[in-house]
């Protein structure tokens, strides 16, 4: 039997990613990554926390590695298992042990969508310990000084079902995101579309709008990657109207009642 383990250098981000702080989140992850505490990310849909983490992880210069959590995730997605590769048995690390390792990142982005008993594995790494056992090849595998656990969700999404145990989120330093103040919004659409500021001052108002029915008829208002999907087709020639109904209504809701309401409101404004 042989570990089959991936260069931690896979998950280095090169480049810069464009991140624009609404607060202090970036002086109390700096503070928490110094500390060895764990980061509990909280905010709506498409606000920027996976942003946020990938610009960390630049900034930090560390591997980052991300799960989208699922139903379907088992420990062993995070931890590793054994494969068969070439007639041997090999053992291949999950992105969670991977970070463990080599002092990375892991962000476990959605965690609420995991099930339960694969979340309590997260636990030994997120206190005093700061170990992840692996119980499959006997080994209690002690995280790096440099190894750091974030996960986020969404609040507004919260249930009987689906929400993290007490026990769970009473181990993270949470930091909380939500949508920037206009000026800043528009300012980040600008960048990230292309398009001109006016554009993107009203693709800001109708987001706005939007987001005023939230619990009247929609989930969720527009999110900010919702607006920079919209300003990316209206650089490119698409009419603003048309625009907001396919990235922005369409990704909003099915409801034809509500789609004719918000695309009146795009249509007030374009």
């Amino acid at each position: 039997m042989e570990a089959r383990v991936l260069k931690p250098e896979s998950y280095i981000i090169e480049n810069e990613p464009y991140y624009e702080a609404i607060g202090s989140e970036i002086e109390l992850f700096e503070a928490a990554y110094a500390n060895q505490l764990p980061l509990l990310l909280k905010g709506p849909t498409g606000c920027g926390k996976t942003r946020f983490i990938e610009h960390m992880a630049w900034r930090l210069k560390r591997p980052l590695l991300t799960v989208s959590c699922h139903d379907d995730l088992t420990a062993s997605d995070l931890v590793g298992r054994f494969l068969i590769s070439g007639g041997e048995t090999v053992w291949v690390d999950g992105p969670l042990a991977r970070a463990v390792r080599h002092g990375g990142i892991c962000y476990l982005d959605e965690v609420v969508e995991a099930r339960k008993d694969t979340t309590v594995v997260i636990h030994p790494l997120a206190d005093d310990r700061r170990v992840l056992p692996m119980e499959k090849i006997g080994e209690l595998l002690e995280a790096t000084p440099a190894f750091c656990l974030t996960m986020s969700y969404n609040p507004g999404y919260q249930s009987v079902l689906k929400d993290l145990k007490q026990s769970t989120r009473q181990r993270f330093v949470a930091l909380e995101f939500d949508y920037p103040k206009s000026a800043l919004e528009s300012k980040i659409v600008m960048n990230e579309s292309q398009i001109d500021r006016p554009m993107a001052d009203n693709l800001v108002k109708f987001a706005q709008m939007t987001r005023n029915l939230k619990g009247n008829g929609l989930d969720e208002g527009a999110s900010t990657r919702l607006l920079v999907h919209a300003g990316k087709l209206i650089h490119t020639g698409v009419k603003p109207v048309t625009a907001c109904h396919s990235a922005i209504a369409q990704a909003l809701t099915d409801d034809p009642e509500m789609l004719a309401a918000i695309d009146e409101l795009s249509a007030s404004l374009f």
